[in-house]
């Protein structure tokens, strides 16, 4: 498990990186991945979206313009307060301080839950993936955004040492024993890193 697979250390992260994620985050994650992954999503207007570790919004924003009813959720309240300045803390969308493997929400609560940049933070991502499964409807639609393994075996172990890298594979077997159907990836990236994230899609049975 990676040093920042720990829950008060990347609270304590990102306590530092909410400060400049806005600004570092378009060289690894910008407006057009966020876009071709929503496309992934069939999200009708009256859809309810919940955003796991939505952090200061950025995925929040693009959900917003398929949708009204979006809700968003995370651990650090120092990334939430920078989502609050852009989109307000109670309208449009329903923020919420909470954690990934226990959500505050009823079964069968959304007909869409998303989550990206996040899933590498999580200690245990199968129990967070099924917890995911309890609050979306029955054939509704998961999508999860993480970090694509390096292909170096070396860059592989230094990842791994800090978070959760995983391939595709990885991703198959996690979604699959979360109980999951129809799971597709797909890699995504700026120009200089081409695969850098892997974008997984999926249904909970009916």
């Amino acid at each position: 498990m990676g040093v920042l697979e720990n829950k008060r250390r990347a609270r304590l992260f990102y306590k530092y990186l909410s400060q400049v994620y806005d600004r570092v985050n378009p060289f690894i994650w910008n407006e057009e991945m966020r876009e071709e992954a929503i496309g992934m999503l069939d999200i009708d207007e009256d859809d309810r979206v919940l955003d796991v570790g939505c952090g200061t919004g950025f995925a929040t924003e693009g959900l917003l313009e398929r949708t009204e009813n979006v809700h968003g959720l995370d651990q650090s309240v120092h990334q939430m307060e920078k989502a609050w300045a852009k989109l307000g803390k109670h309208d449009p969308v329903q923020f919420a301080r909470g954690d990934a493997e226990r959500l505050p929400y009823q079964t069968d609560s959304f007909d869409v839950i998303w989550s990206s940049g996040s899933i590498e933070y999580w200690p245990h991502p199968v129990a967070a993936l099924r917890e995911f499964r309890r609050v979306v409807k029955p054939g509704g639609q998961v999508l999860v955004v993480g970090p694509n393994n390096p292909k170096s075996s070396i860059a592989q172990k230094v990842a791994d040492a800090i978070m959760l890298f995983y391939d595709d594979e990885e991703a198959d077997r996690m979604f699959s024993e979360a109980g999951y159907e129809e799971i597709e990836h797909r890699l995504m990236g700026p120009a200089h890193k081409p695969n850098i994230a892997i974008v997984t899609v999926a249904r909970a049975p009916e």
